[in-house]
Protein backbone atom coordinates (compact mmCIF):
# COMPACT_ATOMS: atom_id res chain seq x y z
CA UNK A 1 0.00 0.00 0.00
CA UNK A 2 1.04 3.69 -0.93
CA UNK A 3 0.41 7.36 -0.38
CA UNK A 4 -0.89 9.89 -2.86
CA UNK A 5 -1.55 13.33 -1.51
CA UNK A 6 -4.81 12.62 0.73
CA UNK A 7 -5.27 8.92 -0.57
CA UNK A 8 -3.82 5.71 -0.47
CA UNK A 9 -3.10 2.84 -3.00
CA UNK A 10 -4.66 -0.80 -2.38
CA UNK A 11 -3.83 -3.54 -4.23
CA UNK A 12 -7.00 -5.65 -4.00
CA UNK A 13 -6.96 -8.70 -2.24
CA UNK A 14 -9.35 -11.79 -2.31
CA UNK A 15 -12.36 -10.62 0.06
CA UNK A 16 -11.87 -6.64 -0.97
CA UNK A 17 -15.68 -6.72 -1.88
CA UNK A 18 -15.89 -3.21 -1.16
CA UNK A 19 -13.29 -1.80 -2.77
CA UNK A 20 -13.87 -3.55 -5.89
CA UNK A 21 -17.72 -2.45 -5.96
CA UNK A 22 -16.12 0.97 -5.67
CA UNK A 23 -13.60 0.54 -7.82
CA UNK A 24 -16.24 -1.04 -10.39
CA UNK A 25 -18.66 1.80 -9.58
CA UNK A 26 -15.62 4.53 -10.69
CA UNK A 27 -14.65 2.59 -13.62
CA UNK A 28 -18.65 2.75 -14.97
CA UNK A 29 -18.77 6.42 -13.96
CA UNK A 30 -15.44 7.67 -15.10
CA UNK A 31 -15.80 5.95 -18.75
CA UNK A 32 -19.33 6.78 -19.02
CA UNK A 33 -20.38 2.74 -18.96
CA UNK A 34 -22.29 2.08 -16.13
CA UNK A 35 -24.43 -0.93 -17.51
CA UNK A 36 -21.07 -2.09 -18.57
CA UNK A 37 -19.20 -1.84 -14.77
CA UNK A 38 -22.50 -2.29 -12.97
CA UNK A 39 -24.98 -4.86 -14.63
CA UNK A 40 -23.82 -8.33 -14.62
CA UNK A 41 -20.49 -7.89 -11.83
CA UNK A 42 -18.62 -11.23 -11.07
CA UNK A 43 -19.81 -13.33 -8.17
CA UNK A 44 -16.98 -13.57 -5.20
CA UNK A 45 -15.88 -16.86 -6.00
CA UNK A 46 -14.77 -15.49 -9.33
CA UNK A 47 -13.87 -11.99 -8.63
CA UNK A 48 -11.47 -13.61 -5.58
CA UNK A 49 -10.28 -16.32 -7.99
CA UNK A 50 -8.95 -13.66 -10.25
CA UNK A 51 -7.58 -11.29 -7.48
CA UNK A 52 -5.59 -14.29 -5.83
CA UNK A 53 -4.22 -15.09 -9.37
CA UNK A 54 -0.44 -14.46 -10.23
CA UNK A 55 -2.08 -12.77 -13.68
CA UNK A 56 -3.98 -10.42 -12.70
CA UNK A 57 -3.10 -6.18 -10.75
CA UNK A 58 -6.01 -3.99 -9.28
CA UNK A 59 -5.33 -1.14 -7.33
CA UNK A 60 -7.70 1.46 -6.08
CA UNK A 61 -6.63 4.91 -4.70
CA UNK A 62 -9.15 5.36 -1.70
CA UNK A 63 -9.70 9.33 0.09
CA UNK A 64 -11.61 9.43 2.75
CA UNK A 65 -13.48 6.02 2.65
CA UNK A 66 -13.87 6.40 -1.16
CA UNK A 67 -12.23 4.37 -4.07
CA UNK A 68 -11.30 8.25 -6.24
CA UNK A 69 -8.91 6.02 -8.72
CA UNK A 70 -8.07 2.54 -9.81
CA UNK A 71 -6.48 0.55 -12.44
CA UNK A 72 -6.95 -3.26 -13.50
CA UNK A 73 -3.75 -4.88 -15.43
CA UNK A 74 -3.19 -8.39 -16.67
CA UNK A 75 0.15 -9.59 -16.37
CA UNK A 76 1.63 -11.80 -19.91
CA UNK A 77 4.33 -14.07 -19.70
CA UNK A 78 6.33 -14.12 -22.91
CA UNK A 79 6.82 -16.95 -25.20
CA UNK A 80 9.95 -16.02 -26.57
CA UNK A 81 11.91 -15.24 -24.02
CA UNK A 82 11.75 -15.60 -19.38
CA UNK A 83 9.88 -12.18 -19.31
CA UNK A 84 6.66 -10.83 -18.81
CA UNK A 85 4.99 -7.33 -19.63
CA UNK A 86 2.25 -5.92 -18.19
CA UNK A 87 -0.76 -4.20 -19.39
CA UNK A 88 -2.94 -1.76 -17.99
CA UNK A 89 -6.18 -2.48 -19.49
CA UNK A 90 -8.38 0.05 -17.20
CA UNK A 91 -7.15 3.48 -15.47
CA UNK A 92 -9.48 6.16 -14.28
CA UNK A 93 -9.69 8.53 -12.03
CA UNK A 94 -12.96 10.05 -10.38
CA UNK A 95 -13.56 13.36 -12.64
CA UNK A 96 -13.81 15.39 -9.25
CA UNK A 97 -10.66 14.12 -8.19
CA UNK A 98 -8.39 14.59 -11.33
CA UNK A 99 -5.29 16.38 -11.09
CA UNK A 100 -4.03 15.46 -7.70
CA UNK A 101 -1.87 12.89 -8.59
CA UNK A 102 -3.94 10.24 -8.49
CA UNK A 103 -3.19 8.42 -11.70
CA UNK A 104 0.65 8.57 -11.69
CA UNK A 105 0.63 7.35 -7.87
CA UNK A 106 -1.58 4.52 -9.63
CA UNK A 107 0.99 3.61 -12.47
CA UNK A 108 3.77 4.46 -10.20
CA UNK A 109 2.86 1.65 -7.73
CA UNK A 110 2.15 -0.55 -10.70
CA UNK A 111 5.78 -0.28 -11.75
CA UNK A 112 6.72 -0.83 -8.01
CA UNK A 113 4.39 -4.23 -8.55
CA UNK A 114 5.97 -4.82 -11.75
CA UNK A 115 9.58 -4.97 -10.90
CA UNK A 116 9.29 -7.04 -7.97
CA UNK A 117 7.84 -9.49 -10.54
CA UNK A 118 10.79 -8.96 -12.44
CA UNK A 119 8.59 -7.37 -15.58
CA UNK A 120 10.63 -5.85 -18.41
CA UNK A 121 7.75 -3.28 -19.49
CA UNK A 122 4.48 -2.06 -18.47
CA UNK A 123 2.24 -0.80 -21.84
CA UNK A 124 -1.20 0.94 -22.44
CA UNK A 125 -3.23 2.29 -24.94
CA UNK A 126 -4.97 5.44 -25.19
CA UNK A 127 -7.52 6.65 -27.85
CA UNK A 128 -7.41 9.24 -30.44
CA UNK A 129 -8.81 12.60 -28.61
CA UNK A 130 -8.36 11.35 -24.75
CA UNK A 131 -5.48 14.21 -24.46
CA UNK A 132 -5.27 14.14 -20.65
CA UNK A 133 -4.40 10.26 -21.05
CA UNK A 134 -2.25 10.79 -23.84
CA UNK A 135 -0.38 13.88 -22.00
CA UNK A 136 -0.10 11.08 -18.98
CA UNK A 137 1.44 8.82 -20.28
CA UNK A 138 3.53 10.46 -22.66
CA UNK A 139 5.05 12.16 -19.67
CA UNK A 140 5.59 8.61 -18.24
CA UNK A 141 7.03 6.67 -21.84
CA UNK A 142 7.72 6.07 -25.06
CA UNK A 143 4.91 6.28 -27.31
CA UNK A 144 4.42 3.61 -30.26
CA UNK A 145 1.41 4.11 -33.19
CA UNK A 146 -0.30 0.77 -33.14
CA UNK A 147 -3.30 -0.60 -34.28
CA UNK A 148 -5.77 -2.01 -32.27
CA UNK A 149 -8.73 -4.86 -33.92
CA UNK A 150 -11.27 -6.28 -32.39
CA UNK A 151 -11.73 -9.78 -33.76
CA UNK A 152 -14.97 -11.40 -32.75
CA UNK A 153 -15.36 -14.51 -30.99
CA UNK A 154 -18.03 -17.26 -32.71
CA UNK A 155 -20.90 -17.79 -30.00
CA UNK A 156 -20.93 -21.63 -29.60
CA UNK A 157 -23.99 -23.71 -29.08
CA UNK A 158 -23.26 -25.01 -25.49
CA UNK A 159 -25.05 -28.77 -25.44
CA UNK A 160 -26.77 -29.42 -21.70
Amino acid sequence: MSRTIDSTIHQLRPGDADLVDGLLSMFGEAFKEVDTFGKARPGPAYRDRLLGSDYFIALAAVKAGEVVGGLAAYELQKFEQERSEIYIYDLAVDAKHRREGIATALIEELQRIAAMRGAYVIYVQADYGDDPAIALYTKLGAREDVMHFDIPVPQMEMSQ
